[in-house]
């Protein structure tokens, strides 16, 4: 897979091809979003493209979701994880970079794809259906949605990789 190509994706031949020179990697950071990362980290090393690592903290729910967490607190921990992301790109052979937003996922992440100018979001699905699925919504649905450049949704491998 040394070339990505929206065509071969959808069947169409889109009026102009953008090079992919920056991927935007949406991640929550959890055992679920893993495949979606060696994806990215893939993608961006067959492309010589740039990495951009994206992590937000939904203070809402480390507020009212139970957690006594501080924001301060949450973002140190996730920067740490996120450094590891980094490094294992860099020892792949990519320039990558991370940034940590804070808001609502699925509305920050296609922001973030905007102002960064990202050519490519990939993000992981931990593949909910029905009720679930109305009840908890879906960040990858929102930015398939909303996000202004094409968005490669990945599946773990197992649907229990996130421990559930």
């Amino acid at each position: 897979m040394g070339f990505f190509s929206l065509a071969a994706m959808t069947g169409h031949a889109p009026a102009e091809t953008r090079p992919i020179r920056t991927i935007l990697l949406a991640t929550d950071l959890t055992a679920a979003s893993r495949e979606a990362t060696d994806r990215a980290i893939d993608l961006a090393a067959r492309l010589g493209a740039r990495l951009l690592i994206v992590n937000v903290l939904e203070k809402r729910r480390l507020v009212g979701g139970g957690s006594h967490e501080r924001v301060d607190q949450a973002r140190t921990e996730r920067e740490a994880l996120l450094v590891k992301v980094v490094r294992d790109a860099r020892a792949a052979g990519i320039t990558a970079e991370f940034l940590v937003w804070e808001g609502d996922p699925g509305g920050s992440i296609a922001a973030a794809a905007e102002a960064e100018g990202a050519d490519l979001v990939v993000v992981g699905t931990r593949g909910r259906s029905g009720a679930e699925r109305m009840l908890l919504g879906s960040v990858s649905d929102h930015v398939v949605r909303h996000a202004g450049c094409p968005v490669l949704v990945v599946r773990p491998a197992s649907r229990h990789a996130d421990g559930a």
